[in-house]
């Protein structure tokens, strides 16, 4: 979906035991800091909106990390969105009394995909997220965009299109969708943009581009290129895989140098926190 609105930047962080962890293709996790400091220090930065999930959640069929989550959420005040193995709706209720603005579903939507309906039911479609991960693949019958789903940190396949899962998930009542490129995680080598074009063109919510930013231009293309309304910039922030990090006010520079709309950086007191 294109529209002349303001970019937003979105930090994510993988967590696990209360750590950021940083990854390639989502495998071989480092852990990088805890994650209300990183959390904090992106915020004072005056990042656009933060996501945090709790990576094997999902996989080892426990509860989101509910302490985690308040801890962040007395950090920031930018809209702030959890995922993470949430599979019911007092759950995405524990979530959102946590500190959470909005619910990010992934695995368990694909195998219970009523939760999305009944989240947007119980709290409003603009609190539920769709989140996809995605994989290239050779295209057949059964998955002709050749992107194919992928859940449980991206170690099981679903036979299920991309194309196909992210109407479906608009149709239920998700009101954003976040398309994370398994293929460029963690690669710096930039957004899969044809991805990213793909399913902003087949749908009429938000979508937010994932997986490979590792320069701004990478940012830059991926606003200018596809329907994309934000961008993650993890690695580009914090990780230590990366040559070098930049800060949100480097980001928004070379993006306002682009023509691209972006909440400018404001010049604050030293000290105080900024709200956006």
């Amino acid at each position: 979906m294109g529209d002349l609105l303001t970019k937003r930047l979105i930090a994510c962080f993988d967590m696990q035991n209360g750590m950021v962890t940083k990854a390639r293709q989502f495998q071989n996790n480092i852990p990088v800091d805890r994650a209300e400091l990183v959390a904090d220090r992106v915020y004072q930065d005056q990042i656009d909106e933060i996501i945090f999930y709790d990576i094997t959640a999902s996989a080892q069929k426990r509860c989101i990390d509910l302490e985690t989550v308040a801890k962040v959420a007395r950090k920031v005040f930018v809209p702030f969105t959890v995922g993470g193995g949430i599979k019911n709706l007092d759950e995405m209720y524990q979530v959102l009394k946590a500190g959470a603005e909005k619910i990010s579903i992934d695995s368990m939507a694909v195998r219970c995909p009523d939760l999305i309906r009944e989240g947007a039911l119980a709290f409003g479609r603009q609190c539920i997220v769709l989140s996809m991960q995605v994989k290239r693949v050779a295209k057949s019958g059964r998955i002709p965009s050749g992107y194919e789903i992928m859940i449980d940190g991206a170690r099981v396949a679903t036979g299920l299109d991309a194309v196909v899962w992210a109407r479906k998930g608009e149709e239920l009542g998700a009101g954003e969708i976040c398309v994370n490129s398994i293929d460029r995680d963690g690669t710096h080598a930039g957004y899969d943009l044809a991805l990213t074009a793909l399913i902003s063109q087949q749908v009429n919510v938000p979508v937010i581009a994932s997986g490979g930013a590792g320069h701004p231009r990478h940012v830059a293309e991926v606003f200018t290129r596809t329907g994309a309304s934000g961008a993650i910039i993890s690695s580009m922030l914090y990780s230590p895989l990366m040559p070098r990090n930049y800060t949100v006010r480097e980001i928004k520079d070379y993006l306002a140098d682009c023509r691209i709309p972006v909440r400018p950086w404001v010049e604050t007191d030293p000290g105080m926190k900024t709200q956006a």
